[in-house]
């Protein structure tokens, strides 16, 4: 594939991305995170790894990773954007260990969107609402993410899979964006 190509197809990838987050995040009422979602993707740093690694199927950073040892795209972009839980990690007092910290929830909310766009986005027709569940099951998240944050979004992908897109987004705008308690029980709709 011509790098001119790649680059268009790249490039038509993340805005489909961009676009679906975008939507959701306005469903639930999160229109600022909306807006801005993603905008380093576009920055030369990422833009070039995805360009120079781009597949279609997957993340470009998983091929850039396997080639280079590690994704100087994705060390960008999850340092400039707090919808990562990667994003979210810091020196705890006392033991000067870094360790991730709870996610704030509006951010919370813009990664539930991520994982949804970027699996409609990879999967296509393959796409249901179990699958970014299935996908954070998979991955490595769990050793990484703050307990609270990985309780959470569990619920929140437990509840995509068992009760839609439709119902979740109710959810999240009536429940989670308010500020009341969720993920462990306290709140059942």
């Amino acid at each position: 594939m011509s790098y001119l190509v790649s680059a268009w197809k790249h490039f038509c990838t993340i805005t489909k991305h961009r676009h679906l987050v975008m939507k959701h995040c306005f469903q639930v009422g999160l229109y600022w995170r909306g807006l801005c979602h993603d905008l380093s993707k576009y920055s030369w740093t990422e833009f070039r790894s995805g360009i120079l690694y781009y597949q279609g199927t997957r993340s470009p950073n998983a091929a850039e990773r396997e080639d280079r040892g590690y994704s100087l795209a994705w060390m960008h972009h999850k340092g400039r954007n707090k919808h990562h839980f990667e994003y979210w990690t810091d020196l705890l007092p006392g033991t000067r260990v870094y360790s991730p910290v709870p996610m704030p929830t509006k951010f919370l909310v813009e990664m539930v969107m991520d994982r949804i766009a970027a699996c409609k986005v990879y999967k296509g027709k393959q796409y249901s609402d179990a699958s970014a569940l299935e996908y954070f099951e998979r991955g490595m998240d769990a050793s990484l993410m703050h307990p609270e944050t990985k309780e959470k979004l569990r619920f929140l992908l437990t509840m995509l899979k068992d009760r839609g897109e439709k119902e979740t987004f109710r959810y999240i705008r009536q429940v989670v964006l308010k500020g009341l308690r969720f993920g462990d029980g306290t709140v059942r709709t």
